[in-house]
């Protein structure tokens, strides 16, 4: 319901061209299984030399129709199904830039990146193949059923009653499907962590020689995804056997049904051809339809996850009503702070008062977990004191815009973040305005200006995967001249 309020009921005109188009597809489907009554009839039987070349012409046009209009069904619902991904991929990425610092910290990229690749391409399934086999093939089995009651009532009762025992099997296996791919959205969300942990961990691996143990590791995560994908893929195929054996069933009583039917002379031949082309023809139709909430489960409980990732709820966010940042002299304050992590119980501050004065150097030195990166992280709200006061200026920093807060700090992270891409954009995105000649002072000030005129590309050379290609040191200075670029009055090192 809410995947149609949000989603859904904004690409209606599509689905409606795509209802127009399953009606095509339902009526010749119906007019291919017509036209072998007066086929058999007229030409085998009547031996009528106008019609044996009309019939097979209608055929084709038939066909042809039914191609076409299936093709472009299958295209313009395909379309609404990769636009709802994206727009809930756009969502998820959305919620991931916006949220709390802790509400990331919280969970592994890797499942984040699941939601964005696994879940949203179910959700795609099911609004494109879940919708356009509603549609196609409900109209498909009345018109069918239809020319079924039309050829004989009797026969036709007969052959709808295997409808309901498949609806009813299907039913219980969606159920057990929806479970299954659960499950398989956490293992792939655990594969993609366990992958993004290799690649950020190749060194230490390899010094540790921890390539066995990691490979071991690889292969029981990859086995359980390959285990919970053919327990999937099984259940699927339960309905196969039970459909098959169910067919089986009506076609034997069909046609002993049909023989004496055809013996007193309530059914002609021609109308068996006809009856039997319906009714094969209504099978596939009736298949989909059975294992439809199977796709539906699949789709209910990928959005699910997709919604619970974008509802999360942000706490720390930008507030319009609220005043801008007024920077005099840069004082910082801390008032009787306290913070705890989410992940533990024990204070990371407690109680801490102190002054850093503006228009100076200040250093927090301490040993390993005093706080200093706690103190550091507080200052741009990345993470709020759960009591206690944060000020700049006498300014409270939870009443004032974040945005004007974040606009006047600059950050150096101990852990250098650089994106694949140039020496010049890596700095230039905090002043994508800025000149050539800013970027050249800032890397001169940071010291990074000798080492980048010495290599091949200069200021075009890229990177590599957050900065791969250069030594730790480089990184710092590529990540100092960037934090110089923005100008801003705080600088937190």
């Amino acid at each position: 319901k809410r995947l149609y309020n949000e989603h859904i009921k904004f690409h209606l005109k599509r689905i409606l061209l795509c209802l127009v188009l399953s009606i095509f597809v339902a009526g010749t489907s119906s007019a291919i299984a017509w036209l072998l009554d007066p086929a058999v009839k007229k030409i085998f039987i009547e031996k009528n030399q106008v019609l044996a070349w009309v019939i097979p012409i209608a055929i084709i046009v038939v066909f042809s129709i039914k191609g076409l209009s299936l093709y472009f069904a299958r295209l313009n619902i395909n379309i609404v199904g990769q636009r709802i991904a994206g727009e809930l991929q756009k969502k998820v990425a959305k919620s991931i830039l916006f949220s709390d610092i802790q509400t990331l910290d919280s969970r592994h990229s890797g499942k984040y990146i699941s939601n964005i690749m696994f879940d949203s391409g179910q959700v795609s399934h099911l609004v494109s193949t879940g919708v356009l086999n509603i549609m196609k093939d409900s109209f498909s089995v009345v018109f069918l059923v239809g020319l079924m009651f039309y050829q004989n009532w009797k026969l036709a009762v007969f052959a709808i009653l295997m409808i309901p025992l498949a609806g009813g099997f299907a039913k219980n296996l969606g159920k057990k499907v929806g479970k299954a791919t659960t499950e398989a959205s956490q293992f792939s969300g655990v594969l993609i962590s366990f992958l993004s942990d290799i690649f950020r961990g190749s060194r230490m691996i390899r010094i540790f020689q921890k390539e066995n143990v990691e490979n071991e590791n690889a292969n029981n995560v990859i086995s359980n995804l390959v285990n919970k994908n053919i327990r999937i893929a099984a259940i699927m195929m339960r309905a196969t056997p039970i459909m098959e054996a169910l067919t089986g069933f009506m076609i034997a009583g069909f046609i002993f049904f049909s023989g004496k039917l055809i013996n007193s002379g309530e059914l002609g031949i021609n109308n068996f051809f006809s009856f039997l082309a319906a009714m094969m023809l209504a099978y596939q139709p009736i298949r989909s339809l059975a294992t439809l909430n199977m796709v539906a489960y699949q789709g209910a409980a990928a959005s699910k996850r997709i919604f619970s990732v974008i509802d999360n709820p942000i706490t720390i966010k930008n507030e319009e009503h609220l005043p801008n940042l007024k920077i005099k002299k840069c004082d910082i304050e801390f008032k009787n702070v306290e913070f705890r992590y989410q992940s533990t119980n024990e204070k990371a501050l407690n109680n801490i008062n102190l002054k850093i004065e503006g228009d100076k150097i200040t250093a927090l030195v301490g040993r390993s977990g005093a706080g200093k990166s706690t103190i550091i992280n507080l200052i741009p709200r990345f993470y709020d004191s759960q009591k206690g006061q944060v000020l700049i200026d006498g300014q409270d920093i939870k009443k004032i815009k974040l945005n004007s807060l974040r606009e006047k700090i600059s950050m150096v992270s101990q852990d250098v973040t650089l994106f694949d891409d140039t020496i010049y954009n890596n700095i230039s995105y905090a002043d994508p305005n800025a000149s050539q000649k800013d970027i050249e002072e800032a890397c001169k000030f940071a010291a990074a200006d000798e080492f980048i005129d010495k290599l091949p590309e200069k200021y075009n050379s890229v990177v590599g995967e957050n900065g791969v290609k250069l030594s730790g040191g480089q990184k710092q200075r590529i990540s100092i001249a960037r934090a110089i670029l923005k100008k801003s009055p705080i600088i937190l090192l």
